[in-house]
């Protein structure tokens, strides 16, 4: 059997459409990581026309590289993250996915109802409303006790703002968990042509090769209304591979800890969404992103960082997160979008060709 191991980037925000999609093999298994695209944002500098070209290129580059993966990976339900529906994407594959039981907002929640209605029913179940198992009662801890550096921050003047902030987040959280303890719960399947684990925290072995994945973690600020998301961490005999989903940024110190303790040779790193700033970002948590990326750089030895994803959605995201670039040009470091990967230019900078 071939020793061979490595990844193949196969679609990203700066080909065109948001994405952030990755197939991963090692001898005897591939992975598919993430097999979702949305069309870009109303503002995104481009015409229409080419929004949706480059929104069937990455269905269908997506499609074909499921048709290789043994494997599918979905680390939450956003539609640049997962496809609903395609079967054949899905068929023959076991499919490791983020527990839509539990740490998950509204909107995902309903997306992952008819997400594994589509998928189960389509692989031979005969009524998924029947499927659903009983609710179960849990009981679940402050979230910011798994943030002791984020939770210690000094950010001076924005203090008083962040701790009345995190208190109605923690109201928000409470909430949360209500509806968790009484939802009915989508189970794990098996059925004819697919395998369904949720893989939230969990590890799972393929021969040689170990998948491992985080704990639910923020899908941005602590207590983010987004929602929560799952990392991946693939190991191959000593080879190391992080796909840490949607981070943003990391904008929480302990997430960029984490990645800092494990010191991946590979990692897949969204930054922040820089053409939100002042909207949904403010220069306070922008600043975070910044101080975190840097950080990660300055202290893994990963030989590549993709960083993209929210990223390159407007033409100056280079520019605003300069900091970042420079610090890994200076160390001789390689942090890349997926454009520049595979020889390209982010196409929000190429500007109109589409080429």
């Amino acid at each position: 059997m071939s020793n061979y191991y490595g990844f193949r980037l196969i679609w990203f925000d700066s080909l065109g459409a948001k994405s952030s999609c990755v197939l991963v093999y090692t001898p005897g298994v591939k992975i598919l990581i993430d097999p979702g695209a949305a069309i870009m944002h109303a503002s995104f500098p481009v015409p229409a026309e080419l929004k949706l070209k480059w929104l069937g290129e990455a269905m269908e580059t997506i499609s074909k590289a499921s048709k290789e993966a043994d494997i599918i990976v979905i680390s939450h339900y956003h539609y640049d993250h997962f496809t609903d529906f395609d079967k054949e994407l899905y068929n023959g594959k076991i499919i490791l996915a983020k527990n839509p039981n539990r740490y998950i907002n509204d909107s995902q929640r309903k997306r992952a109802l008819r997400f594994f209605n589509n998928l189960y029913t389509s692989f031979g179940l005969e009524n998924f409303d029947e499927s659903l198992l009983d609710p179960k009662e849990e009981e679940y801890s402050d979230p910011l006790e798994k943030l002791p550096l984020s939770s210690s921050l000094d950010l001076g003047e924005y203090n008083e703002r962040r701790r009345n902030l995190l208190e109605a987040g923690r109201k928000w959280f409470e909430k949360r968990v209500e509806k968790w303890n009484k939802y009915r719960r989508v189970p794990e399947l098996a059925l004819r042509e697919i395998r369904v684990l949720f893989a939230d925290g969990k590890v799972f072995t393929f021969g040689n090769t170990k998948i491992r994945f985080s704990e639910p973690l923020f899908h941005g600020i602590e207590f983010s209304r987004v929602g929560w998301v799952i990392s991946t961490v693939i190991e191959y005999k000593g080879w190391k591979f992080i796909h840490s989903s949607d981070l943003n940024g990391p904008i929480i110190e302990d997430y960029a800890s984490w990645i800092i303790d494990e010191n991946p040779d590979v990692l897949v790193l969204d930054g922040p969404m820089t053409y939100m700033l002042g909207y949904t970002l403010n220069m306070i948590n922008f600043r975070r992103t910044l101080e975190n990326a840097k950080w990660i750089v300055e202290e893994t030895d990963t030989n590549l960082i993709i960083y993209d994803h929210h990223l390159p959605r407007e033409p100056k995201f280079r520019e605003r997160t300069r900091e970042v670039w420079d610090i890994a040009e200076k160390l001789g470091r390689k942090v890349l979008t997926a454009a520049e990967y595979l020889g390209r230019k982010p196409v929000v900078i190429e500007g109109l060709s589409g080429k």
